[in-house]
Parts: structure tokens; sequence; C-alpha cells
């Protein structure tokens, strides 16, 4: 007998993707490209520019300045750093949508922050850890402009406060955030210094069900099938949900490194498919001694800052919060 209440449900139909023999994805549908704008015109929110970072694998960044720029006695004010990794279901959408352009702009604007949108390749035709290896790699270029006075990316190198680095997640790309943040304590970043870490909603799994999975089993949003579908095209393969990357209470045998992190915040809804696995993601951070404050709201459900305008200035104002 099945386990799951709602046997019949096609989740790549839900998802708008076909798999193709070489396992591979054509994803249906269409969305506008956002291209960057150079240029910090009076009445625009922010100036953006794309960068690859790495020739051999197209890895882009996206950095994202305020149009108005703090200034103090004449002397423009150094901005915090924001390396920023989106929600794509892994699968589904890069960092140059629409919907994550706009999250972008808005970010920086009302944080008053340099934005560093790291677009990295998504899953199946890379599957995990390669999303992980992007974002280190974003964050050590990062640190090589903090390093280099000549040649070093203009706005970081004029604009950047590189003490005041903040990594931030949002669904996968919390999940992404964690293990990014992990993965710099085996590396010397100075002079860039991480001073916290955001998690979103963060995407985590495993192989049981939840009490919450079992509530939300068909949700519009994010019914588990599609959870499922996602995790099957993007694990690597021969793992199942309950390797560490899916389920963070495989990282309790890391929790001395994962002590070793700085503050962190987690954010969520208690109508959001993946909430239990979020709470065992706070009970981890707490277990292995890391400083977190953890804000989950009853109402609410995955996405919902992306059309609930009040939920995104919420958002804003906590992460606002944190960094100040």
């Amino acid at each position: 007998m099945s386990r799951d209440p709602v046997p019949a449900f096609d989740a790549y139909k839900h998802l708008n993707l076909s798999i193709n023999p070489d396992g591979s994805c054509t994803r249906n549908f269409e969305y506008p490209i956002v291209v960057p704008d150079p240029d910090p015109s009076p009445g625009k929110l922010t100036a953006s520019k794309d960068i690859t970072i790495n020739l051999e694998t197209g890895v882009t960044v996206r950095i994202f300045r305020p149009t108005n720029l703090p200034s103090n006695d004449n002397t423009i004010a150094r901005l915090p750093i924001l390396i920023h990794l989106h929600g794509s279901g892994w699968v589904l959408y890069p960092a140059n949508s629409p919907a994550n352009s706009r999250g972008c702009s808005q970010m920086a604007s009302e944080l008053t922050a340099i934005i560093v949108s790291v677009n990295y390749r998504l899953a199946p035709e890379h599957r995990l850890p390669t999303q992980y290896d992007d974002a280190l790699e974003a964050l050590l270029w990062v640190k090589r402009q903090a390093v280099d006075k000549t040649n070093g990316e203009p706005w970081l190198r004029d604009y950047a406060d590189f003490s005041r680095c903040y990594i931030f997640g949002s669904s996968n790309g919390a999940n992404l955030a964690f293990q990014l943040a992990l993965r710099s304590l085996d590396h010397d970043l100075t002079p860039l210094k991480i001073d916290g870490s955001v998690f979103y909603q963060p995407f985590y799994g495993g192989k049981a069900r939840t009490k919450a999975e079992l509530k939300n089993f068909a949700d519009p949003v994010m019914p588990v099938p599609a959870i499922d579908a996602m995790w099957e095209l993007s694990l690597p393969k021969g793992v199942d949900r309950d390797h560490r990357y899916c389920n963070p209470v495989g990282y309790l045998p890391q929790k001395e490194k994962v002590g070793r992190l700085g503050r962190c915040l987690v954010i969520g809804y208690g109508g959001d498919t993946l909430v239990d696995h979020q709470q065992d993601f706070v009970e981890m951070l707490v277990t292995a001694g890391v400083r977190v404050e953890a804000k989950f709201d009853d109402a609410g459900f995955h996405g919902i800052e992306l059309v609930d305008p009040r939920r995104a200035v919420a958002l804003l104002n906590m992460i606002r919060e944190f960094i100040n």
C-alpha cells in the first residue's frame, strides 16, 4: 500500500518539465531574461552588471548596487555585501529570472547593500554538489576583489565593506547558503569576513514523511510529489533523501565544524510543506552550539513574499535588523 495520501500526481507536469533520455530536462515554460543595467541614473533603484567568474563552467554573478550611495563627510560610505543564492527548486530558474532580479534590486536598495547574486548551474544537467562548488567559487571570487587593489571589480573595490559580508539564501538557495557557510570555514578569506548567514525557508527533506508533508501533500505551491521530483533530479545518483545534502540531521556527525559558524537567522512559515524539516535544521544548529535566531510565523507558505508585498517588506526588515 502506498504511504502517500494522493497516489496519482504527475510531478513533472506540475513542474512543467520533460525528462530527456540523456538525463537532461526540457523546461516547458518561458520567462523573460532580465538583462543587467549598469547605469545608476536617478529614478532607478539600483544599477547591475554581470561578471563571468569561470570561463570554463560559464558561472556568472550579477552585482547590484544602490543608485543612491550614502556618503559621510564627502566620502562614500562602505556598504555590506550579501552573497545571494536564489530559490530555483534546483532545476527551474536561473538567477536572471524576473522574480530574482526584482528581489535583488529591492534588497540592494532597501538594505543599502551590495548584492552578489550567484547564477549557479541547475540540475539535472548538473547535480549536487555542483551548485555548492559554484557558490564557493563566487565567495572566493569576492575575496580576490578585496585583495586586488588594482584590478579588482570597481563596484566592490570602491563601495564594499569586506569586513561585513553576509550569506543569504532562499528555499534551495538557503540549503546552498548553509553549505557555503560551512565550506567557508576551510578557507582563509582575509580580509573578507563572514558576519552572519540568513536561511530563508530552507529547502530540506528526508525519507520519512513529516506531519506537514502529509497535511500539505497536494499543496498547490509545494506538493510533496513535486518536492520528491526535485530531489530525484538534483541529488547525486545512488543516494537517498537521508543524505546530508537533503536531510539536515545528516550534519550531526560534523557538529564540531557546524558549531564554528557565525550568527545565523532562520525564517520560515507554519503553512510551508517543508516546515518540519526546517525546524529539524534549526535543532541541528542549536545542538551544534550555533548562535541561531529562528523566526517562524504560523501563517504563511513557501514563497509567500513573491505574492504578498507586505511579507516581502517584513522579510527585508528582518534581514536589516540582523545585519545592523
